[in-house]
């Protein structure tokens, strides 16, 4: 489906959502239907899965280059998670916000955190199965990982679920289509709102220029 023309610089938005809470496969259905919008590419340094693709999935990089990153202000935010470094590269995202697309950044709540306070007009979005028993049941049915490695993520979940109502929205992925859809209605209405927002102020900006102009 094509999406609505956009004038002017996108709206950056923060996806996040517990391990197997389907974020990632919400972000991929939202851009096959939709295409007004841009997933971000983060930098980590853990092993490319079988099922990922370098420099579409992650930029698949080294300790030694993340850090060089880091040290070169190329990221917009980074984090460690589960002993792997995590981050968003600068250049990708202001490329597609100034080409009028709608960037949104599939990253944890410690880097939601970071780009809130970097940029406080990013609208933040929680993604979460409609129960922690729903939770538990994907990990498991990922078959991919540990029962050690499982009671972890959902320790890790338990500490997030404090953080969520940091969020603006809360979605719930129980069916996917309805999920997506829900997304896109989210992100729209915020950049329409970012827009009048925009036009508003500079109307009132020249027409005072105007008024203390004619005084």
């Amino acid at each position: 489906m094509m999406g609505d023309s956009m004038a002017g610089r996108g709206i950056l938005s923060v996806v996040s959502g517990f391990s197997g809470s389907g974020k990632g496969t919400i972000m991929k259905a939202l851009l096959k239907k939709y295409d007004n919008y841009a997933v971000s590419i983060s930098a980590t340094t853990r092993q490319m899965r079988s099922n990922e693709k370098p420099d579409l999935d992650y930029f698949f990089i080294s300790d030694r280059e993340f850090e060089r990153m880091i040290a070169d202000d190329e990221l917009y935010e980074y984090a460690c998670y589960q002993d792997h470094y995590y981050g968003t590269p600068k250049r990708y995202v202001d490329e597609q916000l100034d080409q009028g697309k709608d960037v949104i950044l599939e990253i944890e709540v410690q880097g939601a955190e970071k780009i809130k306070a970097r940029f406080p007009d990013t609208v933040l979005i929680f993604v979460t199965p409609p129960s922690a028993r729903e939770l538990k049941n994907r990990l498991v049915g990922r078959g991919t990982e540990t029962a050690d490695r499982i009671e972890g993520r959902l320790k890790r979940a338990a500490e997030e679920a404090d953080l969520m109502d940091r969020y603006d929205y809360i979605l719930v992925n129980d069916q996917l289509d309805a999920c997506v859809d829900q997304l896109d209605e989210i992100l729209r209405t915020e950049h329409k709102k970012a827009s009048r927002n925009k036009e508003l102020i500079k109307q009132l900006s020249e027409e005072l220029q105007t008024l203390t102009k004619g005084e």
